[in-house]
């Protein structure tokens, strides 16, 4: 099993967000790869603690992680798996601080100060009927998003020299004081255009339509965000794209209503029905069932179908089906049935006689969520 994001930074689930800050800010100091170089155990750490702190040290996903666990971030999550180097580097770099001369040391095309410049994220909702909620489902989305251009290529900032810092010398009281920033030509990125065909943006960068693949877990609930990595918007250069964020909207169903991961459904039957018992086909995920609804069946019962609901997005199983039978009492009677209800009136049959295990309404309804 995977491990536990609070155990891999060493805090409780009670932790503050700045207790939660500082503890990955030491496993990320003990575990950088320009302290363990070559060291592919250490690297994995470094990325674990990266993953956790991705998740842990934001709010939502924190709350998300807390309710769901690590499902919530499985099949495209809600971030959080597979971070690379440039991910880590280009979110959490200022966390390090001046642990490594104030910047991201030699690894993975950071060193001399140069950073990799991250697309912008794209977000688009995805309407999902109840079948593909309760048994997940692989959407194929059109999605414009900027692309590099073909034809554009760069050269070595001028400003800079490709180093992606300037440095500023400051007179203190101190002494002359030595900083280095950021180029503003080229982000820090250490490159700059060369050439860009005439529809490219300033950036060499062209909004160009994609077939993305989403893969969409069972379970989902409304309002819920998945991430797909690197569908955002692409960056300049080298730079790494952004992300593509799924916001969940489901379709009403006709007849089902879902609550967690039971479903529920209002079967009517007729008075005659009720008494005589029937059979009857009812709606369900994936498509009709069939009951059994036994003679002298009162209104009000619910019957609880296992398995029959969603999908629990952390994998635990199925809810239910709840179907609630109701007895739909005739507003308008001919003479003939009249008479019958009037003979019937006064029948010891026809009196209301419930017993201790006929349960009132709410005491099923005290049932149903225990």
């Amino acid at each position: 099993m995977k491990e536990d994001f609070y155990d891999i930074l060493g805090v409780s689930k009670g932790a503050t967000a700045a207790e939660i800050k500082k503890a990955y800010r030491k496993k990320a100091i003990e575990f950088h790869p320009d302290k363990n170089p070559g060291d592919a155990k250490a690297e994995e750490m470094f990325k674990k603690a990266a993953e956790a702190y991705e998740v842990l040290g934001d709010a939502d996903k924190r709350a998300k992680y807390d309710q769901y666990g690590h499902a919530a971030f499985d099949n495209g999550g809600f971030g959080g798996g597979g971070m690379n180097m440039d991910d880590i580097f280009s979110q959490f770099g200022d966390i390090f601080g001046g642990a490594f001369g104030g910047g991201f040391g030699g690894f993975g095309g950071f060193g001399g100060g140069q950073r990799r410049v991250k697309g912008s994220n794209l977000r688009i909702r995805v309407k999902l009927t109840l079948d593909e909620i309760a048994n997940g489902v692989e959407k194929k989305i059109k999605v414009k998003r900027k692309m590099q251009a073909a034809g554009v290529t760069y050269k070595t900032c001028t400003t800079c020299n490709g180093t992606g810092q300037v440095t500023k010398i400051t007179n203190t009281i101190l002494g002359r004081m030595q900083t280095a920033t950021a180029c503003n030509t080229c982000g820090g990125a250490g490159q700059m255009i060369d050439k860009k065909p005439s529809d490219a943006d300033a950036q060499g960068l062209k909004v160009q339509e994609e077939t993305v693949s989403i893969k969409i877990p069972p379970g989902v609930e409304e309002g819920m965000q998945l991430k797909v990595s690197g569908k955002g918007n692409e960056a300049p250069g080298n730079g790494i794209p952004g992300d593509l964020l799924v916001a969940i909207e489901s379709v009403e169903h006709d007849t089902l209503k879902r609550e967690g991961d039971n479903l529920h459904y209002d079967l009517y039957i007729s008075f005659s029905e009720a008494v005589l018992g029937c059979s009857k086909e009812i709606d369900a995920v994936g498509g009709k069932v069939r009951i059994k609804l036994e003679p002298g069946i009162q209104s009000g019962k619910i019957l609880r179908l296992r398995g029959k609901g969603v999908q629990s997005i952390n994998g635990y199983g199925k809810g239910d089906l709840l179907v609630h039978v109701n007895v739909w009492t005739p507003k308008e009677l001919n003479r003939e049935q009249k008479e019958f209800f009037e003979r019937m009136q006064n029948d010891d049959n026809f009196e209301p006689k419930p017993e201790k295990s006929d349960k009132s309404f709410f005491e099923k309804v005290k049932d149903m969520f225990s």
